[in-house]
């Protein structure tokens, strides 16, 4: 799959300009969206991240057509889970409802761009060493474990890791929000806000995000132009999802163990692909194990979408009785 320069230039150029759209219709202004408006924007961005996909399939074909669906259905699959981390830190800071639009679509940026840089890194690496589809492997698998082993998601956690401290420890900080401001001078002292605070503590909490999704992405396929749009598309309207979410979330009960399976099937199929490609020396001599089979796009496609399905149902007919919670209703009402 070939990509020239300038496919890369305008796709960039085009996914700024969603967010820097994003931000000048809907997050300028401070305000409580309604569900009707993160249903519409949800339901915008998932369709043009699908028309995007049929159209690399009519440009490079099919194979690479799935491969994009792939990606984009883990990526989103994840960012759903990664929801619940969004969640416990703005109902650890109170952030106020009209603030927490503006919280996200930093963080999405900010996960953009350590993603895009991760991808730089992750094709450069794969380019020159073919033996790093082991430690991808093996990476997700044991990834997986942890999310089995790590599968309560508690809303009363406290969100204050030791960057935050840090930050906390260096610069002055205001106990009350300021607006939406990051910094204020007060006394001839400029202090940085809680908002600022938790956009420290998104950004770090995207760059363990990080470390996971674009390894699984990778196992999927290895083109970078593909691996990047579909994080990009993933990502964007991750803002509208979570609250048109809102108390769904505390309601998808196996879908860490969803994930789990689903980074574990990725990383048999690296591991796999590494040993089909192996070249390591003290692995069959340093020649390709004939017997490895690879397992094709469409299969993992088939197997992703199943597991996200089992597991949404098998989530929504077990907490079909419990009495609502809202934990989304919960952090906007806090403050």
């Amino acid at each position: 799959m070939s990509v020239d320069l300038w496919i890369w230039v305008v796709t960039i150029l085009v996914i700024i300009g969603f967010f820097v759209f994003d931000f000048f219709s809907h997050v300028r202004v401070p305000h409580a969206p309604s569900m009707k408006e993160s249903a519409w924007w949800s339901t915008f961005y998932i369709a043009i991240s699908i028309v995007f996909g049929i159209g690399l399939w009519y440009v490079w074909g099919g194979e690479h057509g799935i491969e994009f669906f792939s990606g984009y259905i883990t990526e989103k699959a994840l960012s759903v889970d990664n929801l619940f981390v969004f969640l416990i830190i703005m109902t650890s800071f109170r952030v106020p409802r009209e603030y927490q639009q503006k919280v996200l679509l930093i963080g999405v940026v900010m996960a953009l761009v350590m993603r895009g840089i991760f991808i730089a890194l992750g094709a450069a690496v794969i380019n020159q060493f073919s033996w790093v589809f082991y430690l991808f492997g093996a990476f997700l698998i044991y990834t997986g474990w942890k999310l089995t082993q790590d599968s309560g998601h508690s809303e009363d956690e406290d969100f204050d890791n030791a960057f935050v401290r840090f930050v906390r420890r260096i610069l002055p900080t205001t106990d009350e929000y300021q607006g939406d401001a990051i910094t204020v001078r007060m006394n001839g002292q400029r202090f940085i806000t809680p908002m600022a605070l938790v956009i420290v503590a998104i950004g770090s909490a995207d760059l363990l995000f990080a470390l996971d999704s674009i390894p699984a992405i990778y196992g999927l396929t290895q083109e970078p132009y593909i691996v990047f749009t579909a994080n990009a598309f993933a990502l964007m309207g991750l803002r509208q999802l979570y609250f048109l979410l809102g108390g769904l979330l505390e309601r998808l009960v196996y879908l860490s163990y969803g994930l789990a399976a689903i980074l574990a099937f990725i990383g048999v199929k690296l591991i796999l692909h590494a040993m089909h490609m192996n070249e390591l020396p003290f692995i069959n001599g340093g020649h390709h194990i004939a017997w490895a089979p690879e397992i094709p796009t469409w299969l993992s496609l088939a197997v992703i979408v199943g597991i996200l399905v089992v597991a949404t149902v098998a989530s929504l007919i077990k907490t079909r009785n419990d009495p609502p919670k809202s934990p989304v209703a919960e952090a906007n009402t806090l403050h």
